[in-house]
């Protein structure tokens, strides 16, 4: 995983401290799009696109519109370089 991926399973593990965290680099899936290497070229990485799935007992209680603003809080520096990003966020 690189630096992007790695930097955003930190921060949901020292945020959230999930019992399940996987974080998916899926740029591999879009190489092939318009823009793809421009984004490699413009960010220093070709990492773009993530999928996240993590479980937290800190997320109990919030609405699913709540789980993502935190996450997305979370990750803001990340979103800035991130094209597309999919999540799966559930208690425990």
């Amino acid at each position: 995983m690189g630096k992007i991926g790695t930097a955003i399973k930190e921060k949901l593990t020292t945020r959230f401290n999930p019992s399940q965290l996987e974080v998916r680099d899926e740029s591999h899936k879009h190489a092939g799009h318009a823009g793809s290497a421009a984004h490699a070229a413009e960010h220093g990485s070709g990492e773009s696109h993530f999928h996240v799935i993590i479980r937290a007992e800190a997320f109990e209680g919030m609405s699913r519109l709540a789980k993502h603003r935190a996450v997305m809080e979370t990750l803001a520096e990340e979103m800035k370089v991130i094209h597309a990003f999919s999540l799966d966020a559930a208690e425990k």
